[in-house]
C-alpha cells in the first residue's frame, strides 16, 4: 500500500516536467516538498508523537527504491527525513523535538547537515569551523561546502570544533534554525556535473550566536560521537539510492534493447547484448540482496560501520558499472541528455564520494579485518 501510494505522488508531482524544472532551477520547489508532507512522505519513520507515521527504516529503503526507479532522486527526501531528522529525535531536546520535528514531517522546515568544508571533507577532524560559549549562546564562526538542501533549509545541523585542541573529541553539533539567527549566509547555489536538480551551496557563518539549548545531547565534545552512530544509515541511505538508479537503469535498457534493431533483428536477441545484461543483473541482485541483509541488521539496531561501509562501496561501484554498461547498449542515443540513461550516467558519478568516499570505505573496512 505504501509503496502504491509513493508511485502515485510521484507520478503527479515528479514526472518529466517537473523533473526538467528541478534541473532547470537547481531546487525543488517549496510546493512539492509541502505535497510530500501532506502525502505522509516526510515521516514514515519518525515518531508519531511528532507527526510521524512511526514506521522503521524498510519503509524509508521503499521510499529510495521508488525515487530511483521514477528517475526522482534530486528530490532529497532521504537527506531531510532519514538522515537529518533522526538527529534531533535522537539527541535534542524534547523542547526543540516538539519545535522542530513537526515542521519537518510537515515539509514546512527543510532540513540540512553541514559537516564538510572546503579543507576538510571526509577528514572531519579537519575541520576549522569553531563554537565557542558566550553565556547563554555559542558564537560560530566558520564555513561549509557542498551542503545539500542548503540553499532552502530552515534548519541544518553544524558540527563545529568547541574545543580546537581535543581532535575529535572536541566537534559538537548544533541546530541552527536559520530565521532565528544573524550571521548565517548562504552562497550560490554549486554548478554540479550530474544531481542539477539537487541544491547544493556552501554556508557562511560569522559570530552567528546559536542558544546554548541547540547544542545536540546537551554536553560539548559528542559530535563526532553521534556522527559515527548515524553514519552507517546515511551510508546505507546512500546505497539503497543508488539500488534505484540501478533497477531504473536495467529497465530502461532492457526496453530499449527489445525495441531497437540491428542486423536483422533486435540488440535484445544479440548474444553479446544478453552477456551484458546478464552480467548486470546478476551483479544487481546480489546488491539488493545484501542491502535486504544489511536493512535488517539496521532495524535490529546490528548495523556496524564496517558492514555498512561495504554496502556503499559495493553498491555504488556495482551503479558505476552497471550504468556505464547499459549507456553502452544504448549506442549513441546513450549520449544525448534527451535520454534518462545520459542523465543517470551524470547522477550516479558522485555516488563514490559523497558519504565518505569509496576509498575511505576501504580503509574503515580494513580496519575490521
Amino acid at each position: 500500500m505504501f509503496e502504491e501510494a509513493v508511485d502515485r505522488f510521484l507520478d503527479v508531482h515528479a514526472d518529466d516536467a517537473a523533473r526538467a524544472r528541478w534541473r532547470d532551477q537547481g531546487f525543488v520547489d517549496r510546493e512539492t516538498w509541502l505535497a510530500a508532507g501532506e502525502a505522509g512522505l516526510l515521516g514514515c519513520s519518525l515518531p508519531e508523537e511528532y507527526g510521524g507515521s512511526g514506521g522503521d527504516f524498510r519503509y524509508d529503503a521503499l521510499l529510495m527504491e521508488r525515487l530511483g526507479l521514477k528517475q526522482a532522486l534530486h528530490f532529497a527526501i532521504p537527506l531531510h527525513t532519514t538522515v537529518v531528522a533522526p538527529y534531533i529525535a535522537a539527541y535534542a531536546s524534547e523542547d526543540l523535538r516538539k519545535r522542530l520535528l513537526p515542521g519537518a514531517i510537515s515539509g514546512e522546515k527543510l532540513m540540512a547537515v553541514a559537516m564538510t568544508e572546503p579543507g576538510a571533507g571526509s577528514d572531519l577532524q579537519g575541520m576549522k569551523s569553531t563554537a565557542v560559549r558566550d553565556g547563554d549562546h555559542y558564537v560560530i564562526n566558520g564555513q561549509k561546502t557542498f551542503i545539500s538542501n542548503g540553499y532552502g533549509c530552515d534548519v541544518v545541523i553544524v558540527a563545529a570544533k568547541t574545543d580546537a585542541t581535543a581532535g575529535a573529541r572536541g566537534i559538537s553539533l548544533f541546530v541552527v534554525e536559520v530565521d532565528k539567527v544573524e550571521g548565517f549566509q548562504r552562497g550560490r547555489l554549486l554548478d554540479k556535473l550530474g544531481q542539477e536538480g539537487r541544491d547544493t551551496t556552501e554556508l557562511f557563518f560569522s559570530d552567528m550566536r546559536v542558544p546554548v539549548e541547540n547544542l545536540l545531547g546537551g554536553v560539548e565534545g559528542q559530535g563526532f560521537r553521534m556522527l559515527m552512530e548515524m553514519l552507517p544509515k546515511e551510508r546505507l541511505v546512500i546505497a539503497w539510492q543508488a539500488m534505484g538508479m540501478i533497477e531504473s537503469a536495467l529497465a530502461l535498457t532492457v526496453d530499449y534493447t527489445r525495441e531497437r534493431k540491428a542486423f536483422g533483428k533486435s540488440l535484445f536477441e544479440q548474444q553479446n547484448t544478453q552477456f551484458k545484461l546478464a552480467d548486470c543483473k546478476t551483479r544487481a541482485t546480489v546488491a539488493k540482496t545484501f542491502l535486504y541483509h544489511c536493512t535488517e541488521k539496521l532495524v535490529h539496531g546490528q548495523l556496524d560501520a564496517a558492514t555498512a561501509s561495504m554496502a556503499k562501496l559495493f553498491v555504488t561501484e556495482a551503479q558505476a558499472f552497471i550504468i556505464d554498461e547499459c549507456l553502452q547498449l544504448f549506442g549513441g542515443y546513450g549520449y544525448m541528455l534527451e535520454y534518462p540513461i545520459s542523465e543517470m550516467y551524470k547522477d550516479a558519478r558522485a555516488y563514490r564520494i559523497y558519504g565518505g568516499s569509496s576509498e575511505i570505505m576501504k580503509m574503515l573496512i580494513a580496519r575490521s579485518i
